[in-house]
């Protein structure tokens, strides 16, 4: 008999750690190979995690709710080989220390031009104590507040886009920019954390707690405001075209590629078009600096049963045809409802799509999934008298109608792109050809 440790897994760039939801297993539970053992939360995504080895868990090292880095053991599995011998706690934790201890955190991510210096005397004549704040800085940002000279009385009155408001890498990078330009924010009194307005409670009134999902929907919801100012924009789009081929084609469809055909992929081709038309909305936007993205990554936002939103990503969209893009929505979908999705499946969007007319809105104004800059709703597809023109004049039909909302970042989509951008998308939707072959 030996012992192996089962550790935290990887599980999709970016996320360093996860939270521990459920142990599926308890100490003295037969495991199979890649059965799973427990469910972890990431700011991403809840999923399982199956066992690297099959035999009996014997111990668990990390309870619920706890919030483990990835690498750390986890558990410790007792199998039938001789081959894998594990450390003791006490040389778990030696070593977890040891690793950490070998760790250095970069000064920065990414070069920033020196500020002015308040006093010209250099960052050694920084002395205040960062425990009398009341504050929380994370060490990146107190070394670049420390690099820059910024004292910690001056740190105070940068407004913060983190969690609780605090200051987030990104947010004194920003600051340093503009006080070099001499444009430094200044702020009337120091950072006061906020205060929730009282609820009334009354009798007969139900309280309910928000679940994990949606608190991070939240806060998400809320930091998105506060780094973006949103501006939205309109366009009402002809879509009788699409409805009619529609309409003839997904019974052909269905029997084809055994998939049902919906309106979204063909929303999606739209948006991808007037994307590579508009390469500036594929951006995003890092302190000072526009990048702007290569792969074209669309965002597709799925209703849950709870009622909560989630939104996965089709990687490199603009590679799928039709029928490819239907095949990945459906597919999507289909697994965010039902918890499947893996992390890096939510992960890398650089542009998102939300359909609220699945819900029968005509129209909706989106927020921008950050670090994006554009978020597009569609709405309900309805019937609508319109004026045709034709050779004999004009008519009055019947014709299908949907509008189309463009929500976008004004720090650098201006309206000019934005409201060229989503009459671009109604342009392909209405020139669609009712004729096209699968």
């Amino acid at each position: 008999m030996a012992q192996v440790e089962l550790i935290m897994p990887k599980m999709g760039e970016s996320i360093m750690e996860a939270t521990i939801l459920n142990w599926l297993k308890k100490p003295g539970d037969k495991i199979e190979q890649d059965e799973s053992v427990l469910e972890v939360a990431t700011d991403k995504v809840d999923t399982e995690v199956p066992s690297t080895h099959a035999g009996v868990l014997k111990e668990i090292l990390a309870k619920e709710g706890d919030v483990v880095k990835v690498g750390k053991a986890i558990a410790v599995i007792e199998t039938e080989s001789d081959a894998v011998v594990t450390s003791t706690p006490a040389q778990r934790g030696g070593a977890t220390k040891s690793a950490e201890a070998e760790k250095v955190e970069p000064k920065k991510e990414i070069e920033v031009a020196t500020a002015q210096r308040t006093n010209g005397s250099g960052s050694a004549h920084i002395a205040e104590d960062f425990k009398s704040s009341k504050r929380f800085y994370s060490p990146l940002v107190k070394n670049i507040a420390k690099e820059e000279n910024i004292a910690v009385t001056e740190l105070e009155t940068i407004p913060g886009t983190g969690m609780e408001g605090r200051v987030t890498k990104s947010d004194i990078l920003t600051y340093v920019a503009n006080r070099k330009l001499g444009n430094t924010i200044k702020v009337a009194q120091t950072y006061q954390p906020s205060q929730p307005v009282p609820v009334s409670i009354s009798s007969g009134d139900e309280i309910i707690q928000m679940d994990r999902m949606r608190k991070m929907i939240a806060d998400r919801m809320v930091d998105s405001k506060r780094i973006s100012p949103h501006v939205t924009s309109f366009v009402e789009a002809d879509v009788t075209n699409i409805v009619y081929w529609r309409n003839n084609i997904k019974g052909e469809f269905q029997k084809r590629y055994n998939e049902s055909l919906t309106f979204t992929p063909v929303f999606i081709e739209a948006l991808i078009q007037a994307i590579k038309d508009f390469p500036m909305i594929n951006i995003q936007v890092d302190g000072d600096r526009i990048i702007r993205k290569k792969d074209i990554n669309i965002g597709m936002a799925v209703a849950l049963p709870s009622g909560n939103l989630i939104v996965p990503v089709i990687k490199n969209a603009d590679q799928y045809s039709l029928a490819g893009l239907a095949k990945a929505v459906n597919d999507l979908a289909l697994r965010a409802r039902e918890n499947k999705l893996k992390p890096d499946e939510l992960s890398g969007g650089t542009y998102t799509i939300s359909n609220v007319g699945s819900f029968g809105n005509v129209m909706g104004t989106p927020i921008i999934v950050q670090p994006q800059v554009g978020i597009m709703a569609v709405g309900a597809i309805q019937k609508k008298p319109a004026v045709l023109e034709t050779p004999y004049g004009d008519v009055i039909a019947i014709r299908h109608k949907m509008f189309l909302s463009h929500s976008y970042d004004h720090r650098v989509v201006d309206g000019s792109l934005g409201g060229s951008f989503v009459r671009r998308v109604a342009d392909y939707l209405e020139k669609f050809d009712k004729d096209r072959p699968l």
